[in-house]
């Protein structure tokens, strides 16, 4: 059957995956309750539409840092594209362009950065860890710049791997004819295959810099004129320490729920981390994602666009490059409707007033 709605890709892509892929991609960290709150968060707000206002055909478009995309979404930096189709994340570029908006390439990619720029029709952003070596870092950075990527998007929540315990029970490792494709020549890396445990986790563990500080920040933007964002934020206190280290984006994320269980839901601290950014840098919400209406409730809250991971890789696993943009498209279509139907005009002036808490009922007092 034809999908309708972005949750009708994941079934198609659990039977077009091996089991281990589908976990990785799946899952959460330890109980997987911040995976939960990441989708429940939604439906504890609710949309006020106002009527006879005359808007007929919504504006969706918008800009993110200065470039212009035909909706309010992204695709957010997820690692491994080719354990989902063969084109990997030359494919993920490639429906992004398409649909009219950007994929933020991830450092953990299959494909390397060069060779998605190259196959991208649109423009591209790029993921960065800070390595304990940090000429990696560096090299990373200069070959982003090189290659015409338009903004650096610096991951601050995984100083490792959190424990993703679906991956240590399938001893997950990228399938065999998969490889870091960002280490090459002088940054050469494998991820190691383990008998017990994940290999991922391993690798985050020995490659990645655990002592990152805000004052690395300063650092990272002295080594580049690309924009910054720091993705990863869940407090008003954090928001304001990377704006004073001149973020100019802030994503607000939870890693999808796969690194420190138990926190908040990103749309539960958007407005407070908006409110403490005060229009100093643009807001980004990253986490749970599946309708149109959680677009508009984040817009509402004082988001400039939202990122989806999880559903755009499960277009590419049912389908390829038309999946991820079949996602794109129900997506568009249903922010469309939300807009119409709400009385909103644009995505770039949706009103506070729009959105509510779920007003309690008799039984909840």
């Amino acid at each position: 059957m034809q999908p309708v709605n972005l949750d009708d890709f994941e079934p198609l892509a659990r039977a077009a995956l091996p089991p281990a892929s589908y976990d990785y991609i799946a899952g959460g960290a330890e109980d997987e309750v911040t995976l939960r709150r990441n989708r429940e968060a939604f439906s504890r707000w609710v949309l006020r539409p106002r009527m006879l206002t005359g808007v007929s055909e919504p504006e969706l478009a918008t800009t993110v840092l200065g470039t212009p995309v035909s909706l309010p979404v992204l695709l957010a930096p997820t690692g491994f594209h080719r354990i989902c189709c063969d084109e990997g994340e030359t494919a993920s570029a490639k429906a992004a362009g398409a649909a009219g908006t950007l994929l933020i390439a991830s450092t953990m990619a299959t494909v390397s950065l060069e060779d998605t720029a190259r196959a991208a029709s649109g423009p591209l952003w790029f993921q960065l860890y800070i390595f304990r070596d940090r000429e990696i870092t560096e090299r990373l950075v200069r070959r982003a710049e090189a290659a015409g990527y338009r903004a650096l998007c610096l991951t601050v929540d995984c100083p490792q791997a959190g424990r993703r315990e679906r991956d240590i029970r399938n001893s997950f490792s990228l399938p065999s004819g998969l490889e870091l494709a960002n280490f090459i020549g002088p940054d050469a890396a494998a991820m190691p295959r383990l008998e017990d445990g994940s290999s991922l986790h391993a690798f985050t563990a020995g490659q990645y810099d655990r002592t990152i500080s805000w004052a690395d920040v300063p650092w990272l933007r002295s080594i580049t004129s690309l924009p910054l964002l720091v993705k990863g934020v869940l407090t008003g206190e954090d928001a304001s320490l990377a704006v004073e280290a001149g973020a100019a984006g802030i994503i607000v994320s939870n890693h999808g729920g796969r690194q420190l269980d138990g926190v908040a839901a990103t749309f539960d601290v958007l407005e407070e981390v908006v409110e403490a950014v005060a229009g100093r840098a643009e807001v980004y919400l990253d986490g749970g994602v599946r309708r149109g209406t959680d677009v508009l409730k984040s817009l509402a809250l004082g988001a400039r666009a939202v990122l989806i991971g999880r559903p755009y890789l499960w277009g590419l696993a049912a389908d390829g490059e038309r999946g991820a943009r079949q996602v794109l498209e129900l997506l568009r279509e249903e922010l469309r409707m939300a807009m119409l139907l709400s009385g909103t005009a644009s995505a770039q002036a949706v009103p506070r007033a729009l959105v509510t808490r779920t007003p309690k009922t008799h039984k909840d007092r």
